[in-house]
């Protein structure tokens, strides 16, 4: 709790078995209230793991997707009533510490988004982010800021935190099951004149840490193209998708 607000961390998980525990030991309990975790069908022991660590689990009896996944995560949370919500990844990918300071950005009210950037610092090839991932990660955020009229450093990042009234507000329950979700949310939040403000954090790539292929990627690339060109019509009321209409 931070200033008697509430904090809780979800983690959408899957294939997270040799990397939930440290995820999770490395959180800072001292101000997290709640943790639950979303198992998207896994087919290792990231189940056995969360129970033996006694963290709340949540079970999709079928792969869903990783939007999927986060839909559980965000209605769980808002049922419990949590005034942040931080979303990590449970690969370890991400400093786990730093919760602290991202929940204490939301629970400031200067801002109603935050993300844990991979970019700011420069750390993200450092902490082995391949080079064609850094080259697309570059390009795809330079057309976004574009498109979406923001001045963000990174777009697609797995650390984010959460104010409670924006997850109340906005429509994210009609955005895609797949990995375009985050990309939908945070277009759908700046288009709604929510404030996202950005911290740095190191990243590390390693053989345990998640992360999609190529072919996936090409598609989640074109995804989110896609999702920025609907968020320019949006802002400049020529079109409005679904995912923009109750944005008003």
């Amino acid at each position: 709790m931070i200033n008697n607000k509430t904090v809780m961390v979800v983690m959408p998980a899957f294939r997270a078995a040799k990397t939930l525990e440290e995820t999770w030991r490395n959180l800072p309990h001292d101000i997290v209230d709640n943790v639950l975790v979303v198992d998207d069908a896994s087919d290792d022991g990231t189940v056995t793991v969360a129970k033996a660590l006694g963290i709340p689990l949540k079970l999709h009896s079928s792969n869903r997707g990783y939007g999927a996944n986060q839909k559980t995560c965000y209605t769980a949370a808002l049922e419990q009533r949590a005034d942040i919500v931080v979303m990590l990844h449970p690969d370890y990918q991400y400093e786990p510490r730093l919760v602290t300071a991202m929940a204490a950005m939301i629970e400031s009210g200067v801002y109603d988004l935050v993300l844990g950037s991979r970019i700011l610092g420069g750390g993200a090839l450092k902490g082995g982010m391949p080079l064609w991932k850094y080259i697309a990660n570059r390009v795809l955020t330079a057309f976004e800021n574009l498109l979406l009229g923001a001045k963000l450093s990174e777009y697609h990042t797995g650390y984010r935190a959460y104010s409670h009234a924006l997850l109340q507000s906005l429509p994210w329950q009609q955005n895609s099951d797949d990995f375009v979700f985050d990309n939908e949310l945070l277009a759908q939040a700046l288009l709604a004149g929510f404030r996202v403000g950005e911290i740095s954090v190191p990243t590390k790539y390693f053989a345990d840490a998640s992360s999609i292929n190529f072919r996936l990627s090409v598609r989640y690339g074109f995804a989110v193209l896609g999702t920025s060109v609907l968020g320019f019509l949006a802002r400049f009321g020529i079109y409005r998708h679904v995912l923009f209409r109750k944005l008003d």
